[in-house]
């Protein structure tokens, strides 16, 4: 650790029980970097006292806890926006008083995905559902309240430690002959186990401001499908459609694609093709079901 992190002191990793709080946990102690987990139902985001004691004794502090079921966001707006955004302004304005780094992950759904190029941080958010203007928020309140923080935005996540897309659709071919597969939502499927080989950069760098990352190039969720389906050698039947077929209370943005060259600049190697983390994940997978 460099900067002005607290030497000696370990990372606290909110939310480090998620998908990608437990593969940033797995890469710290790799490296032997010592670090903390705090996620429920022991730690409570939104209880200042519990956020104040975690930052007094912290080298840094990595914000993956969030309110994530985009769909019930849109019945559940307070909760969302008490854990995404008003919690991350507390969070940052502690770190500042404490001159604790902060590192907070954020998501493509800041942005409405209408734009035809991949989104840069310097353009202009504008979420479409509760759950991206709730993580806009938190963004806008972290930077008012602590310019030295940074804010990683990712997007379609997956890892082995949760549900996600890639879990989902191997789960439905195993019951289906055939799956209708949104083909009009394009973006990069990003293995988290990557996301938490940037966020170690980033602890070690410490730069303030936002970053895009994601895996290496992009594809339509019907596209990812057939890919699953063909390295694991099923005979499934996928059928596209566009997001208008199924209906759900939260709109999702169509174009997710990111460009990431500012963080591919403090990275020691590129960023891998969204299909070799996610071929490396079906095979893990596929030993740990032997």
């Amino acid at each position: 650790m460099t900067g002005h992190a607290k030497m000696g002191n370990p990372v606290a990793i909110l939310g480090g029980k998620g998908m990608l709080g437990s593969d940033l946990v797995a890469a710290c102690e790799q490296r032997g970097l010592a670090c903390v987990v705090y996620d429920l139902p022991e730690f409570d985001i939104t209880d200042e006292a519990a956020l104040a004691e975690v930052v007094a004794s912290a080298g840094a502090v990595v914000n993956c806890a969030a309110y994530t079921n985009v769909d019930r966001a849109e019945s559940e707006r307070d909760l969302a926006r008490r854990i995404n955004a008003d919690a991350v302004g507390t969070l940052a304005r502690l770190c500042r008083q404490q001159d604790t780094y902060l590192l907070h992950i954020s998501t493509d759904f800041v942005f409405d995905g209408q734009q035809e190029s991949p989104y840069r941080e310097t353009d202009d958010p504008r979420p479409i559902n509760v759950y991206g203007q709730t993580k806009l928020d938190g963004e806008r309140l972290l930077q008012q309240a602590n310019p030295a923080a940074c804010v990683v935005r990712v997007q379609w996540t997956y890892g082995h430690g949760g549900a996600n897309f890639i879990t989902k659709i191997i789960a439905a071919g195993q019951t289906r002959p055939s799956l209708t597969v949104i083909d009009d939502q394009i973006g990069a499927q990003t293995s988290t186990r990557e996301v938490a080989e940037a966020l170690l950069v980033l602890l070690e760098k410490q730069p303030a401001g936002v970053f895009h990352f994601a895996a290496d190039g992009f594809a339509s969720r019907f596209e990812v499908a057939q890919t699953i389906f063909a390295h694991l050698g099923r005979d499934i039947e996928i059928l596209p459609c566009q997001s208008s077929a199924f209906e759900t209370p939260a709109q999702r943005p169509l174009n997710s694609r990111f460009d990431c060259s500012k963080i591919q600049a403090l990275l020691p190697a590129p960023i891998l093709p969204w299909q070799e983390p996610l071929k490396q994940f079906l095979s893990e997978r596929d030993n740990d079901h032997v």
